[in-house]
């Protein structure tokens, strides 16, 4: 219990105080009832395998669980699982990757090896879990074996059920953290063999060596590709086909992508919508000075800050309203305003201004018995035996609990929205004397707290405050609504849409290559829908009218064209073919007009630009100023030009460029072979990091999340 009470130290307070289920348990995404025409309910497949919608999900639910663990949260939005289903979805794909390579292999992690990990102590995975000493904040595999050994033991009939609760996903938690060690530690095995694979030797570390402080300053003359318009430069068909012919294997696409049009329309409020709003809030602010009951008066106002009956420090009020409340006096309201921000009107009123220790340690006694009338005769005998000098842990362990002091932070519970009893809770243990004990009944229990110390006291404000989006009206989205479908039904092309779009007040936007992995259209929330028709439909076929977005998009889609798995079509990759030519025939133009001339003559021609560049090294791309780019060649010749002569005709990525190196010169550094050489293995290890990549197009991996998440 002990070990328990350190790691739940830093937990919320409402938690500790009324006996809630600490980190309750809420499923990353609610699993919902598959429809009948999604047939085998997969949501991809590896090597062959595949990976049921059930089984993702409970990975994902599991991820979900460790992340609030480590964050100290209930919930998670819908972008943060968004990120979830993607690391449990490319974590599932690597560790099947890997494995299928390491049995062939014959690799394995032994359960020694994870506990030599757990016995050191510094794996950063480790340094992630609540098994730390509380003063050095380093990982402490006793208190985790304590832990596993209580936890093994467990008797759920002596325990509150908050406290059973918490080992059971604590325990889940410290088995997710093992099954990750044994993964990242296979993987690193395989990395391993394939990265010591690649060795260095001296002669590479000399070059490697000359190459990074070898330098030169050269003098500068470009001609820009810009200087000749393209349209003075013909590109057969015949020459994008062989370009493409040369080049096909970098259009390999291993996954099947979608070509889009879509119209996308936000619905907004309307002028009579704002007014109406600002007259609402103009009538809250008469309201407000004759209310007696704050809280249900701020509820009924339906304001996004809920009213906290306990005084929270500044930076817990909306930016806004902390700007201003200084300068408002005690029972003063002020507003109705916009603020242009968050698009909302407001008005607060400043309840109180008191100084509140932002930090306090207490420790405590929770009763519950029968019934309240004996719940009362038990906290009152409590309470009878500490004031005659009782042992206040001993006589917690009597009912099951450590009574060990906490220390308890106000961002636990500033910004949460408090009911009556946990506002009273808080306000008996802000406002109590130190070393003073107090019976507080909380709800159907009492609870006997001692407030050891406070600290940190600063100004905290009861603020009442009503904050309220401006949003559109039910008319307005109506009104929309109607527009749209109307729309809709009168363009059942792509050429209609194309052509009407813009007349009828909305935008056809394009989107090329959109894979099934993302998980909205056009960055539009709850497109959900809308994806599972782009990956069943046919091309040129318009989808039915979506509502989606936070209830204020609606959305129709157009597929234009099918990208499938392998080389990608000739015409979808022409336009950069076609612009890789024109650059590759203004070069050799321009290397054919000034061949044979040197850097001064190159200078004075009236297309030129000129610039100074200092320190170009091998090793490294130098940026050029005039040109505005990236020109990893030009060390290649600097490196090989002496110095006072001048290069041939360079092409580059912007330009041809001559050159005439000015001076050379080496750095202070001495060296030193083992170092380079190490250098170098580390480089290499970084390029074998990408073997992940290989096992990925030989495993023809299969994404079908979209059809169910």
């Amino acid at each position: 219990m002990a070990t328990l009470q350190k790691i739940r130290s830093k937990g919320p307070l409402l938690v500790i105080v009324i006996g809630l289920a600490l980190f309750a348990f809420i499923a990353g995404d609610a699993w919902k009832v598959l429809q009948p025409h999604q047939g085998k309910q997969e949501v991809g497949e590896i090597n062959g395998k595949s990976i049921s919608a059930q089984d993702f999900q409970k990975m994902v639910d599991e991820y979900s669980e460790v992340i609030k663990m480590t964050q100290g949260v209930n919930s998670l939005n819908d972008d943060q699982l968004s990120q979830i289903k993607d690391q449990v979805w490319q974590t599932y794909v690597n560790n099947e990757l890997i494995s299928k390579e390491a049995e062939k292999l014959g690799l394995k992690v032994s359960d020694a090896e994870i506990q030599y990990i757990i016995n050191q102590g510094t794996h950063p995975l480790l340094m992630q879990t609540p098994f730390r000493n509380p003063q050095t904040g380093a990982f402490d595999k006793d208190m985790l074996k304590k832990f596993l050994i209580d936890y093994a033991n467990l008797d759920a009939s002596k325990m509150q059920p908050q406290y059973v609760e918490y080992y059971q996903k604590l325990g889940a938690f410290w088995n997710f953290i093992e099954k990750t060690l044994r993964e990242s530690l296979l993987a690193q095995k395989y990395q391993g063999l394939i990265s010591n694979s690649i060795i260095s030797n001296p002669i590479q570390a000399d070059d490697n060596f000359k190459s990074r402080t070898e330098q030169a300053d050269v003098l500068l003359a470009a001609i820009p590709y810009s200087s000749i318009s393209d349209s003075t430069i013909s590109v057969s068909d015949s020459e994008i086909k062989d370009r493409y012919n040369e080049k096909k294997e970098m259009f390999k696409q291993y996954t099947e992508t979608r070509s889009i049009k879509y119209v996308d329309f936000q619905v907004l409020p309307s002028d009579k919508d704002r007014k109406d709003l600002l007259d609402e809030i103009t009538e809250y602010a008469t309201q407000i000075n004759t209310t007696t009951d704050m809280s249900n008066f701020v509820r009924s106002t339906n304001s996004t800050v809920p009213f906290s009956a306990v005084a929270v420090k500044k930076a817990t009020l909306p930016s806004d309203i902390a700007a201003r409340v200084d300068s408002v006096a005690l029972n003063q309201v002020y507003g109705p305003y916009l603020n242009q921000a968050d698009n909302t009107y407001n008005l607060f009123k400043v309840i109180a201004k008191e100084s509140l220790p932002d930090s306090i340690q207490m420790r405590q006694i929770q009763v519950a018995v029968e019934n309240e009338e004996k719940t009362k005769v038990v906290s009152d005998s409590i309470m009878n035996a500490l004031k005659a000098n009782g042992n206040f842990e001993e006589i917690a362990k009597k009912y099951g609990q450590t009574g060990e002091s906490i220390w308890v932070s106000s961002d636990s519970y500033e910004g949460a929205s408090l009911d009556a009893e946990n506002a009273k809770f808080l306000k008996s243990v802000l406002n109590a004397n130190v070393n003073e004990y107090n019976n507080i009944k909380v709800g159907q229990a009492n609870i006997i707290v001692q407030v050891l110390n406070k600290k940190a006291f600063q100004p905290k404000y009861q603020v009442a405050v009503v904050k309220r989006p401006i949003e559109f009206s039910k008319d307005t989205y109506n009104k929309a609504y109607n527009n749209f479908s109307h729309f809709v039904a009168q363009n059942t092309t792509v050429d209609k849409l194309s052509k009407n779009a813009e007349e009828n007040g909305y935008k056809l936007l394009e989107r090329n290559d959109l894979s099934s992995a993302e998980h909205y259209v056009g960055g539009v929330k709850n497109t959900k829908e809308a994806m599972k028709w782009i990956f069943s439909a046919k091309e040129g076929e318009i989808s039915p009218l979506y509502e989606c977005g936070e209830s204020d998009h609606l959305m129709v889609v157009t597929l234009t064209k099918i990208n499938p798995e392998g080389y990608r079509d000739l015409a979808l990759v022409s336009d950069m073919l076609k612009s890789e030519i024109i650059k590759d025939k203004k070069a050799e133009k321009i290397t054919n007009d000034i061949k044979g001339m040197d850097f001064d003559k190159v200078k004075t021609l009236p297309s030129a630009v000129n610039d100074t560049v200092k320190h170009i090294t091998f090793s490294a791309p130098a940026y050029v100023a005039v040109t505005r780019a990236s020109e990893p060649v030009l060390g290649a010749y600097t490196s090989k030009t002496q110095v006072n002569k001048s290069t041939a005709p360079i092409k580059g990525n912007a330009g041809v460029y001559v050159l005439k190196v000015y001076n050379k010169e080496k750095s202070a550094e001495k060296f030193d072979s083992k170092s380079e050489q190490t250098s170098i293995n580390a480089m290499a290890q970084r390029y074998a990091s990408n073997f992940i990549n290989d096992l990925y197009k030989k495993a023809e991996v299969k994404d079908k999340r979209y059809l169910f998440f």
